[in-house]
This record gives C-alpha cells, sequence and structure tokens, in this order.
C-alpha cells in the first residue's frame, strides 16, 4: 500500500494555513518527499509525520517556494541522529543548482547523494535499500519557465502464484516464497524462474506529482490510469488559462481537463497562488471535466491499496 499526505498546497508566498509546496509518499516503511518548501517541517508535524527518515527528496525545480524548507530540515535531521545517506534527486545538474543552499545548510553527520536520475527512472533500492521490489521513481519533463520535472510513483503487482504448478514442477513448499518473491530456485538439474508458476502480472499502483508545469502532453502520458495525481492549479478562474501557459502553470479548469484526458482515478489540486483564498470557490471549474476532482488542503491524507 502507498500512502500519500501532502504538506504544502501554496504557490509562491507561505500562508497561515499553506505551507509551499511538498508533498510525502509512504511505501513498505520507505518514504519520498516531494518537494520542500517553506514551512514543510511544521506542516509535517501538524499532519502527524515524521520527515526524520526520509530516503529520497525528490525536487521538481529550483524555484525559492519548492526549496526553501531543505537547509532547515537537512540540520534538524542531523540534530536527530541521522546516519544514513539521503538521497536528493532533481532535474539538470543537481550538485550545481543546489551548491547555495548546501552553503547555507553546513556541515552534516551523514552523506548526501545528489543525482539526475535517468529519463526511463530508477528502480528505488538503487538509491536507497529497502524498497519494496520493483518500486520505481520516473521522472517527468515538464513545461515551467525553469528546467522542471515532475515525477511518477509505480508500484508493481505481481500475478497469483499458481501453487499447482509449482508442485508438478516439483518444487518444495519451503521454497515457494522464494519464488514469490521473484527469485529463481533449483530443483534437481532444472532451474525453476517465477514466471513459470506465477500468473500474469497485476494492476499495481501509480502516483504522479506534477510540480510547477503548463498543461502538456508527457505529463499527460505519465497520468494515464494513475490511482492519484497530485496536479498543480495555480490560477483559479477559467479566463486565467493563457495567463498560466505564459508562466509556466494551469488553472483549475486545465487541471481537470488534463486528468480526465489522462483517465486517473483521483485528482487532488495543489499550488494555489495567493489570489486563491478559498480554493472550493474554483472547484467547480476544475469538476466541469473531472467530476471526482478534489481542492488539496495541508494535511489531507489518502492510503491507496492494491485492487482486491
Amino acid at each position: 500500500m502507498i500512502t500519500v499526505t501532502l504538506l504544502g498546497t501554496s504557490a509562491l508566498i507561505p500562508l497561515p494555513d499553506r505551507a509551499e509546496t511538498a508533498a510525502q509518499l509512504v511505501c513498505g516503511g520507505h518514504s519520498i518527499l516531494f518537494d520542500c518548501g517553506e514551512g514543510t517541517q511544521t506542516a509535517a508535524r501538524k499532519a502527524g509525520v515524521s520527515l526524520m527518515k526520509t530516503d529520497v527528496i525528490a525536487l521538481t525545480h529550483y524555484h525559492g517556494d519548492h526549496i526553501f524548507g531543505l537547509p532547515g530540515l537537512l540540520q534538524t535531521m542531523g540534530v536527530m541522529g541521522r546516519t544514513q545517506p539521503l538521497t536528493i534527486v532533481g532535474p539538470g545538474a543537481v550538485e550545481q543548482e543546489l551548491e547555495p543552499i548546501l552553503a547555507l545548510t553546513g556541515w552534516l553527520p551523514y552523506a548526501l547523494r545528489l543525482v539526475t536520475i535517468p529519463e526511463e527512472g530508477v528502480v528505488l533500492n538503487r538509491l536507497s535499500e529497502g524498497w519494496p521490489d520493483g518500486a520505481r521513481l520516473i521522472p517527468v519533463p515538464t513545461v515551467h519557465r525553469v528546467v522542471s520535472q515532475g515525477y511518477a510513483f509505480v508500484l508493481p503487482r505481481a500475478g497469483k502464484f499458481q501453487p499447482e504448478k509449482a508442485k508438478a514442477l516439483g518444487v518444495p513448499t519451503n521454497q515457494w516464497r522464494f519464488l514469490q518473491k521473484g527469485e529463481c530456485v533449483q530443483v534437481g538439474e532444472e532451474t525453476i524462474l517465477p514466471e513459470m508458476v506465477m500468473g500474469a502480472p497485476r494492476k499495481g499502483l501509480k502516483v504522479v506529482f506534477s510540480g510547477d508545469t503548463a498543461a502538456c502532453e508527457r505529463l499527460q502520458k505519465a497520468s494515464e490510469e494513475a490511482d492519484l495525481l497530485l496536479c498543480e492549479a495555480t490560477y483559479g478562474e477559467n479566463d486565467q488559462g493563457q495567463l498560466a501557459a505564459e508562466h509556466g502553470h494551469m488553472n483549475f479548469a486545465q487541471a481537470g481537463q488534463l486528468a480526465a484526458q489522462a483517465g486517473v482515478k483521483r485528482l487532488w489540486l495543489m499550488h494555489y497562488s495567493q489570489m486563491v483564498e478559498e480554493p472550493l470557490d474554483y472547484l467547480p471549474n476544475a469538476q466541469a471535466f473531472f467530476p471526482g476532482a478534489e481542492c488539496g488542503v495541508d494535511g489531507k491524507t489518502i492510503t491507496l491499496r492494491f485492487e482486491a
């Protein structure tokens, strides 16, 4: 299962009830923090979640409202006794872009790994050990005023184990668990592969975090059949669509339209301009295209599970 918690839904300026952009994803006891705007630590405490054992921080770009929470968080992790390495991923030259932020952070008692992940994504076990088998983080190039990317988190699900096939192949019952975990076993001189005893892969889970972007084909494609799309909706009014596009953003209607075209299951809007005082006032603009659209708020959380 996957638990997602919004920690910051404000764009540009933090507000009393809205920290700047951040969201946490937890899966199998491991976690990713998407962006780290100002107020992320306070928002996490209010939401009752811990960031201290975060495995990966995935930055969408390097504008202040997405990274100004980093120095404080990195220092707090050190004060709280962290010793295990922390991976930070982002677009472009991560080390160069984060040099000023890390200068403010100062010495840390743990190693930082600054990584640009490839276009096809990365199996998370390669960034931090212990993630569920096959869990992947895939960058999604987006359209903003600077180099930017969203992310798709994908958790696959193996097919059902077929014990009758394992028995027919002579696999001892005490070795079935290895096949279920995707490992091969040896029976006499024959190597039994997992696919010899497993059914077709079942539907897994997918969560997409848009970052800042205008509506674009790559985000739509990456969001296809996502279980949850966390999508920026900077502007509320329908007549602000052109303004949004010019600044590399979306309005509520464009976010709803993209979600509908991608066939997502759930849409949470986020990254509201300070002009959007009450997001619910503009929600019908998104629901005109995607009836199930919801306004994200700081602390909003959901647990996603595999289909039965």
